[in-house]
């Protein structure tokens, strides 16, 4: 296909926002939610500045400077941000903030480096030693979460503590793969509540079903820890690219074989009511391109990558009125708390949330898989 519409498409996205209404963010404009800090805004940041990168285009890297500095304020506090919260969720636009304080020099982001890595120092912890996912959820892991902190964590031990830490980031995936990991049908659990305590889980503290998003932000979590762990850090990185192999492997048979793309549950393909999800298609797509990028995966999935990738333009990518639109993105989706017994992780709770188009944790995801594109 002709990838120049894609960023036109970006383009738009872009011109669109403010930094106090971002376009993308369709769950805070629908919810009427006022701008904060958040995972979603930061897909799109990291997004961009891969774009950025790979184009030498200012106005990318200009945007991004705009948007993050409404955010972050002189003293290094951020704007909606909470640590008492312990959200994992918040430690994800961080990620942006070492490239924009390489870039910029402002100290200013340097100081909120150093406040959303004081939330890593404090964050409560399972007995494996995995982050909780958030304090109203305690004891409990989601896969989300391995993408939304450790990625930040393992850019803040490579460039300002030596990698003292490197093998703390290790422990808490491969406390995922051996409690979340069903070795059969090579996919992983979206929540494991290690108190066994939760209305959603089992008896082994685990949720019930496989959901396609949840398992695209742990394999791009993997894929993106791998990228930034240095050279020298060679153990933590072969015990990485061990788990990342098996989980790129066991996910391809579950493509789609004739639009090329994951179902919105995992391994319940054509089953009434699921659909092809973006969001969880495209980050899949990303993190099986950078792999082969990296080459610590097969070499023939970027192929694979780029297949799922044009399954998502063919599928969802449609033109109204002019304007490109990115359809078949799940708004949200999660388990409990217990004040809220429909997100229990059963099939028919998956396939229930809202589908829309253009939100952030979709068209990010896919702008990070077109900078792969790109660089294929």
């Amino acid at each position: 296909m002709d990838y120049s519409v894609i960023e036109k498409y970006i383009d738009r996205l872009i011109s669109d926002t403010t930094p106090d209404r971002p376009v993308w963010n369709i769950e805070n404009i629908k919810h009427g939610k006022p701008a904060g800090w958040n995972y979603i805004d930061g897909c799109m940041m990291t997004s961009l500045y891969t774009i950025y990168q790979q184009t030498g285009k200012k106005k990318y890297l200009d945007f991004i400077d705009k948007f993050v500095d409404y955010y972050v304020f002189d003293d290094g506090t951020i704007r909606g941000y909470d640590i008492e919260t312990y959200n994992v969720d918040n430690l994800n636009e961080g990620r942006v903030l070492f490239d924009l304080y390489r870039e910029t020099g402002k100290p200013k982001y340097k100081k909120a480096i150093e406040l959303l890595y004081s939330q890593i120092k404090s964050q409560p912890r399972t007995a494996s030693g995995n982050f909780w996912h958030k304090k109203i959820y305690p004891e409990q892991v989601w896969l989300d979460g391995l993408y939304m902190a450790q990625v930040f964590y393992t850019r803040y031990e490579a460039e300002f503590n030596g990698g003292k830490n490197f093998g703390d980031i290790v422990k808490q995936f491969q406390s995922v793969y051996d409690n979340m990991y069903d070795k059969q049908k090579r996919l992983y659990n979206h929540g494991w509540d290690s108190s066994k305590k939760s209305f959603w889980c089992d008896k082994n503290g685990l949720s019930k079903s496989f959901w396609l998003r949840s398992v695209g932000w742990y394999t791009v979590g993997l894929a993106d820890v791998i990228g930034y762990l240095p050279d020298s850090a060679k153990a933590e990185k072969a015990a990485l690219v061990s788990i990342f192999r098996d989980t790129v492997e066991g996910l391809e048979r579950y493509i789609d074989k004739d639009k090329k793309m994951f179902w919105q549950v995992v391994d319940m393909g054509g089953r009434e009511g699921n659909y092809l999800e973006t969001s969880g298609s495209a980050m899949i797509a990303y993190a099986m391109m950078k792999g082969a990028r990296l080459g610590v995966i097969d070499n023939r999935f970027a192929s694979v990558g780029e297949e799922v990738f044009n399954g998502i333009c063919k599928e969802y990518l449609t033109e109204t009125d002019g304007k490109l639109n990115l359809g078949g993105i799940c708004l949200m989706a999660g388990l409990g708390p217990e004040s809220n017994r429909r997100r229990d992780g059963t099939y028919e709770y998956y396939i229930s949330e809202p589908v829309v188009e253009n939100d952030a944790k979709g068209t990010g995801p896919f702008v990070m898989a077109y900078t792969e594109i790109k660089r294929l």
